[in-house]
């Protein structure tokens, strides 16, 4: 009798490799990150808001400041004849901190002129905090997480970062927009602007729209 061969089957088994994981971001490491752009996300154009050009009213937009108390930008332009808003991509990267306490330098210059000084960026108001808190700013820093403001303002990057910039209203009606510009030139440029505002004859809308690209 022809004996039977026993066939072994074998099974493949597929080992699988665990996912790796992503480190968590820490906010308290943010002054060791460079000024990166943040990761893009899609928008419609029907969300994006209408920019605002020279002679219009400053945008009717409440945010929250470094204290987590909301500020009004139409309240805060009626407190004084002039102010200056400057947008930076990231608080405590390098640039940002040249700009942020170039402004802290001439804070009484500024002041002297009339002129209130707010910062803003997309950072989360705690980032804000830490970046007044540890370079000792005299003035307000709003968290515009969504970057409605930066649009309204024309700051806006093609891939959703930061342009650095700033802005100067008088009696609430945008006067100068400087788009795409250096830290050191933003403070030197909008105190000459200021002045320059000072100095004219009353005019509607007598001062030009710079845009201007320095290197960062």
């Amino acid at each position: 009798m022809a004996q039977l061969r026993r066939s072994t089957r074998i099974a493949e088994v597929d080992v699988l490799t665990p996912p790796s994981k992503k480190p968590k971001y820490n906010e308290s490491d943010a002054s060791d990150v460079e000024e990166k752009e943040l990761p893009k996300q899609e928008q419609s154009d029907e969300d994006e808001p209408a920019e605002i050009e020279i002679g219009d009213e400053i945008p009717d937009i409440t945010l929250v400041d470094h204290q987590g108390e909301e500020v009004s930008l139409r309240e805060a332009a009626s407190n004084s004849k002039y102010l200056v808003l400057f947008a930076y991509p990231r608080a405590s990267t390098a640039g940002c901190t040249r700009q942020a306490c170039g402004f802290l330098d001439n804070y009484d210059k500024f002041k002297a002129l009339g002129a209130q000084v707010i910062g803003f960026s997309a950072d989360s108001v705690k980032a804000q905090a830490s970046f007044v808190t540890k370079q000792k700013l005299r003035y307000s820093l709003l968290s515009d997480p969504k970057k409605v403001l930066v649009a309204m303002l024309g700051a806006r990057k093609s891939n959703l970062g930061i342009k650095r910039s700033h802005w100067i209203f008088e009696n609430g009606k945008l006067k100068v927009k400087r788009i795409q510009i250096s830290p050191e030139v933003s403070i030197t440029a909008s105190l000459k602007e200021v002045q320059a505002l000072i100095d004219e004859p009353a005019e509607e809308d007598s001062v030009k729209e710079e845009s201007v690209k320095e290197s960062v």
